[in-house]
């Protein structure tokens, strides 16, 4: 990497650095240019040609968090004896993320505020094709009903995602929780195949 490359990545890195710092604490609406900018020890022109403006900031940030959540997400899978218990159990490690108030603020309350809907998002399609490979997988099985997979992938990530929202934008997290994991794992019991 020359040395020109590896300061615009230091820099890219420190304003994300400083960016998550202040949209978590916060929010976006309060985080100004010129603080996030002095935070990270740049200039409002290093912020403006690594991401455009700020509303660029805030997607590299959540496309961080974002990236992060599907690793998690991934892990808690991964702990489990079979594929079924794994797509489960990601799902659910991603609606219970919605607790962290790092997760709630930047990307599901001020993430779909600024960026639209979440759906669309890059980190999210990614997500959304490891899901449906498993799907595929399952149903290869026999352990799923014969379902179009994309559908199926689709209606489990909106699901997870649309809890995980839920739980942001509630006044109880806490409560709201367990009804939405409950909830999740029944629909998504829907589609096993019969014994």
């Amino acid at each position: 990497m020359s040395k020109r490359a590896k300061s615009m990545a230091e820099n890219r890195a420190k304003l994300i650095s400083a960016a998550r710092k202040a949209f978590a604490e916060k929010g976006y609406a309060a985080s100004s240019m010129d603080e996030l900018t002095a935070a990270a020890g740049l200039t409002r022109g290093a912020l403006y040609h690594n991401f455009g403006d700020k509303r660029g900031l805030l997607a590299a940030v959540v496309d961080q968090i974002d990236t992060e959540m599907a690793l998690r997400a991934k892990e808690s899978g991964a702990q489990t004896e079979d594929l079924w218990q794994g797509l489960l159990a990601e799902g659910i490690a991603y609606i219970r993320m919605a607790l962290d108030p790092e997760i709630q603020r930047i990307v599901l309350l001020d993430g779909p505020a600024v960026l639209g809907d979440p759906s669309q998002w890059p980190s999210q399609n990614s997500c959304l094709e490891v899901t449906r490979q498993t799907v595929e997988q399952l149903i290869s099985q026999g352990v799923l009903k014969p379902v179009d997979t994309e559908a199926a992938a689709r209606l489990l990530s909106g699901a997870a995602l649309n809890a995980a929202l839920w739980i942001a934008a509630s006044g109880t997290p806490e409560e709201v929780t367990p009804k939405a994991v409950e909830a999740f794992q029944l629909m998504a019991s829907g589609l096993l195949k019969d014994p």
